[in-house]
């Protein structure tokens, strides 16, 4: 914040604007921005990891792990997105709690579950009662990474295992004629091959996770729609140096442009992307790029 900005009172017009735009908050709201970024950043491999595993083991001919696969596609995708953050997170908290509990603490002669509360030794606790802020905010930043995974790989694991099915069969047999094994047959063929027909169903799987964001305040992470609505309501001079009215309106515009330009940038990227998967290949996309040379 600049030196002239100690005195609000004396401010007005731009030099106002300046000043309330570089508050401790709205520097907080600056920061969510980011978070909001490096969410997107390792939930999408993140969740592609778990799409391909849950989709691999859905055609897998070894019937319990096909049973595995096709069930955590089925319970996930069957289960509100909301119930499942709300109810998942707490289920892994504790989890992970349980278990540093029977490791550290065996001879623990109480019950965990005491009535509705959930009690473990003070050595078990994630994070530990002692651990500094920024750990707090990192294991709980973590927690709602591996929870988007969760929830979105179920959704790109029935996209995938929708576009191994669609390669064309006759050029895994081809691939078998020629002594290739299954293996062989599974990551030289129908994985490269499968991207063509998965991308468009993972391209609106990643603007589903965009807009599922401010589904972090959920999780106890002060996203940007929170602190929008934060910043934006009537402040009165009483409790703030920059009271002014009800400006919800225009923080909300701020990140309906956000999120719009966002998402321009994604469909470029993902359209280029699209553009080098169907080179050469038997599609119609691959069809008119070779009409168009």
């Amino acid at each position: 914040m600049a030196s002239f900005c100690s005195d609000p009172s004396t401010l007005s017009g731009l030099s106002w604007l300046l000043c309330y735009l570089t508050t401790g908050k709205h520097v907080a709201l600056y920061w969510s921005v980011g978070t909001v970024l490096l969410l997107l950043a390792i939930t999408a491999p993140a969740a592609l990891a778990f799409g391909f595993g849950g989709a691999t083991a859905a055609r897998s001919r070894f019937l319990p792990l096909q049973w595995l696969g096709r069930g955590y596609i089925a319970v996930v995708r069957g289960v509100p997105d909301i119930a499942f953050f709300l109810f998942f997170v707490i289920a892994l908290d504790q989890f992970f709690e349980w278990a540093r509990h029977k490791v550290k603490c065996p001879d623990w002669d109480q019950p965990i579950r005491q009535g509705s509360d959930f009690v473990v030794c003070p050595e078990a606790k994630l994070p530990l009662g002692n651990a500094a802020q920024w750990v707090h905010e990192t294991y709980g930043f973590m927690l709602a990474v591996l929870t988007f995974a969760i929830v979105f790989g179920a959704f790109a694991a029935n996209v995938l295992y929708g576009a191994m099915r669609a390669v064309p069969h006759p050029q895994l047999e081809t691939a078998e004629a020629y002594g290739m094994s299954p293996r062989q047959t599974f990551w030289r063929i129908l994985v490269p091959q499968m991207w063509v027909y998965a991308l468009p169903g993972l391209s609106n799987l990643w603007m589903v996770l965009i807009k599922a964001t401010p589904l972090l305040f959920l999780l106890g992470i002060e996203d940007i729609v929170y602190w929008a609505r934060e910043l934006g309501g009537a402040k009165t001079a009483r409790f703030t140096d920059y009271p002014h009215g009800d400006w919800r309106v225009w923080y909300f515009l701020a990140l309906l442009i956000f999120y719009l330009a966002f998402t321009r940038v994604s469909e470029i990227v993902l359209d280029r992307i699209m553009g080098r998967l169907t080179h050469g290949q038997a599609t119609l996309a691959g069809d008119a790029q070779r009409k168009a040379v």
